[in-house]
């Protein structure tokens, strides 16, 4: 069992940065691939980044590459993700999740864990 539950989100204008972490309790989260994903209301819940369990693959949206930096501290049990240069269309609920296998992917379906969201809110 891993429980998960993410933190760092807030109201921001547009340019500023912002980081979400993401702590994790459960004796498997350091052989567990992460990831995060966000929903936009109104919209489905998309993938926004992956990390292996060692931290060394990271998998990114491709419209958010160069924007978003995921990184994971095992000794911590925390997942961040680094936003910059936020725009409006980043506004929603970011979604912290974690799988009982080691590959990364950026299938929702492929994450067994879920923590409850934390909002975002791009806004000037």
């Amino acid at each position: 069992q891993v429980q998960l539950v993410e933190s760092g989100g807030g109201l921001v204008q547009p340019g500023e940065s912002l980081r979400l972490s993401c702590a994790a309790s459960g004796r498997t989260f350091t052989t567990s691939a992460m990831g995060w994903f966000r929903q936009a209301p109104g919209k489905e819940r998309e993938f926004v980044a992956t990390i292996s369990w060692s931290g060394s693959n990271t998998i990114y949206a491709e419209s958010l590459k160069g924007r978003f930096t995921m990184s994971r501290d095992n000794a911590k049990a925390t997942v961040y993700l680094r936003m910059n240069s936020l725009k409006p269309e980043d506004t929603g609920v970011y979604y912290c999740a974690a799988t009982t296998g080691v590959s990364v992917t950026s299938r929702a379906s492929g994450y067994d864990y879920w923590g409850p969201g934390t909002q975002v809110t791009v806004s000037s």
